[in-house]
C-alpha cells in the first residue's frame, strides 16, 4: 500500500485536468466510492479515506457529502487537514465546526477569481431591470412586439445611486464598472474600507443604504447573521423606484417578502441569479415580468471556471508543500 499522502477529489474537474494530474507528484489522487452522505460517512468510519491530507470540493459535491458540519467533521480521518473549496461563497461548509475539530480542518475558497464574471452578471441584471427590458423580451417571444400594452418607460443608469451591501472583491469590481455608466456608489460593510479599497464609494449605515439606493446590489456571504437580511422591514425603507440585484446567495433575501414588495409596488423590480431553494424558484417571481431571472450563472464562463479550478489546485499544492493554504477563509485567518 502506498505511503504517499492522499488527495481527494469531491466532484469533478472540468478544465484544469493537467494541473490536477500534476498533483500526483505530491500524493495519490483518489475519489470516493460513496454516492450520498450516508455512504460517505461510512467510508470514513471504515478507514477507506485514511491518509487523505487534502481535498478538492465542488459546489455540486454536496450531493455526496452533505454539508461539512460537526457530524461530518467528527468522522473525517485525522490525517485530513485541508479542504479546498471551489467557489467564493462557502455556506456549504460550517467554519465553526471545521475550526473546532482536532486537528482543525482548514478551509480555502477562491475569493477573487470570480470577481469579474459575477460583477458582469450583476451589471447585466441591473441594466435590464432599470430599463424594464424583461417585460418586452417575454412579449417578443409571444410575437407581441413590446407587449400589449407596452411596458412603462425604463430608466437610465446615469446619475443613479448604486448601493452595495457587502463591499468585497465582487462589490468593488461592480462599483468600478458602474462608474462607467455615470453612477455613484455607496456601501455598507461590517467595517469601513480604507480610501484606496473604497475607490471613491461612500460608507453609509445600513439604514441609509436602504433609503438612498436607486439600485441595491447584494454581494455578501450567506451565514446565520445574513440570512434574510433583506426582508419586509427593509423593503419598507427603500425607494419605490429601487431595484434589487442578488448575485450572492438566494437566502440573503426573504423571497416571500420580495414577492410582496414587488406586487405592492414597494420596489420597482429585481434581477436575480440566485434563489433560496435552488433550483426551485418562488412562483411569484416567475410570474412577475418586473423580475429578470438567471439560473445561477454568475461564474458561467469558460475563463472563470478554468481560473477557479486552477486556484483550488494551487491551494492544495501550497498546503502540501508549504503547510499553508493560499487563500484561507476569513473565519479561519487566526488559525493560518
Amino acid at each position: 500500500m502506498s505511503s504517499n499522502p492522499k488527495i481527494l477529489l469531491l466532484g469533478a474537474i472540468d478544465h484544469a485536468h493537467k494541473e490536477w494530474e500534476a498533483l500526483s507528484e505530491l500524493g495519490d489522487l483518489i475519489t470516493p466510492q460513496a454516492k450520498n452522505r450516508e455512504e460517505f460517512i461510512k467510508e470514513c468510519q471504515d478507514g477507506k479515506l485514511d491518509g487523505v491530507v487534502a481535498a478538492y470540493r465542488t459546489f455540486g459535491s454536496i450531493s455526496i457529502t452533505g454539508r461539512f458540519d460537526k457530524e461530518l467533521c467528527d468522522v473525517l480521518p485525522k490525517s485530513w487537514k485541508y479542504l479546498a473549496h471551489n467557489g467564493a461563497g462557502y455556506d456549504q461548509v460550517d467554519p465553526e465546526a471545521c475550526s473546532a475539530r482536532d486537528p482543525p480542518l482548514l478551509v480555502s475558497n477562491v475569493p477573487t477569481a470570480v470577481d469579474d464574471a459575477t460583477a458582469d452578471t450583476a451589471i447585466f441584471l441591473m441594466l435590464g431591470a432599470l430599463r424594464n427590458f424583461n417585460t418586452s423580451m417575454v412579449a417578443l417571444r409571444r410575437e407581441e412586439w413590446r407587449g400589449k400594452p407596452a411596458p412603462s418607460l425604463g430608466h437610465d443608469p446615469q446619475g443613479k445611486v448604486l448601493g452595495i451591501l457587502g463591499m468585497g472583491g465582487i462589490g468593488r469590481n461592480m462599483s468600478k464598472k458602474a462608474a462607467a455608466f455615470g453612477m455613484t456608489t455607496i456601501y455598507h460593510n461590517r467595517r469601513k474600507l480604507d480610501d484606496e479599497k473604497a475607490g471613491g464609494a461612500d460608507y453609509v449605515s445600513f439604514e441609509d443604504l436602504l433609503k438612498k439606493s436607486d439600485v441595491l446590489s447584494l454581494n455578501l456571504p450567506l451565514n446565520p447573521k445574513t440570512r434574510h437580511i433583506i426582508s419586509t422591514e427593509q423593503f419598507k425603507l427603500m425607494k419605490s423606484n429601487c431595484i434589487i440585484i442578488n448575485t450572492a446567495r438566494g437566502a440573503v433575501i426573504d423571497e416571500a417578502a420580495l414577492v410582496d414588495a414587488l406586487d405592492s409596488d414597494e420596489i420597482a423590480g429585481a434581477g436575480l441569479d440566485v434563489f433560496e431553494e435552488e433550483p426551485k424558484i418562488h412562483p411569484g417571481l416567475i410570474k412577475n415580468d418586473k423580475v429578470i431571472l438567471l439560473p445561477h450563472m454568475g461564474t458561467w464562463t469558460l475563463e472563470t471556471q478554468a481560473k477557479m479550478e486552477v486556484w483550488v489546485i494551487d491551494n492544495i499544492r501550497s498546503a502540501i508543500t508549504k503547510g499553508k493554504l493560499m487563500s484561507i477563509i476569513p473565519d479561519q485567518e487566526k488559525l493560518a
